[in-house]
């Protein structure tokens, strides 16, 4: 996905869709702790997806995304962390999406979920909040020198797809194990295949939008919205 999203970029930027300034190393090392973050809660939550079928505690752990994010907006002192209100709201909005899921029950829980699940999302939250924290950063400096929102996302595209080949390649099985067991021949595969890849690089792609231009809180409610809104439709 993140290879794609890398070639769709330089695509738009070869058509002069797009500008796009070369790799900057300075921006790359700024952009590295999000990087490795987000990466490392990828393969956490493929694992999670792979080894349950329901991965009911990772699904507890988007729905509190929202709240841990805000306590990392604050930790890391944005220069416009969510109002009182708004973290009132989401609190309120968040908590009881998590209780109504927890009182369904947790059940088909891998032992490692209880570490993998709570890693993933503070990873995750602190990876949408650097991201802002980057913005941050650019923001303040002069016109001629401020890297766009596109700079700063296909900065981090880069730096992920070599965080990712690394992690890929210290798997204990070998890389190209997931690979041999596809069904490549059949085109059912590769529709969905294609489906998911394209899907994903599109919300990916709104998430770190929004995490730079709006606020790492809003980017967090994009990507979980679905599961905060879910349960409350089940209580219709």
């Amino acid at each position: 996905m993140v290879l794609v999203s890398l070639l769709f970029l330089n695509l738009l930027h070869a058509l002069d869709l797009v500008h796009l300034r070369s790799y900057s190393r300075s921006l790359g090392e700024r952009m590295l702790p999000s990087a490795i973050c987000s990466s490392i809660q990828a393969v956490l939550t493929m694992w999670a997806r792979a080894s349950s079928s329901s991965s009911n505690l990772f699904v507890l752990m988007v729905l509190l995304l929202p709240l841990v994010t805000v306590a990392f907006s604050f930790a890391l002192k944005l220069a416009s962390p969510p109002a009182s209100h708004i973290t009132a709201l989401t609190f309120i909005i968040s908590g009881t999406s998590v209780i109504i899921t927890a009182s369904e029950g947790l059940l088909s829980i891998v032992p490692l979920e209880y570490i993998y699940g709570p890693l993933a999302l503070i990873l995750h939250s602190l990876s949408l909040t650097w991201l802002a924290k980057v913005s941050e950063m650019e923001r303040s400096h002069p016109p001629d020198s401020q890297a766009s929102v596109f700079d700063i996302y296909y900065t981090q595209l880069v730096n992920q797809s070599w965080v990712l080949g690394l992690l890929w390649c210290l798997h204990p099985e070998r890389p190209w194990h997931v690979l041999s067991q596809a069904n490549w021949r059949s085109l059912l595969f590769h529709g969905y295949l294609l489906a998911i890849l394209l899907l994903g690089m599109v919300l990916s792609f709104l998430v770190g939008v929004v995490a730079l231009c709006v606020s790492p809180l809003a980017a967090a409610l994009l990507h979980s919205v679905r599961y905060i809104v879910q349960p409350f439709f089940q209580l219709l």
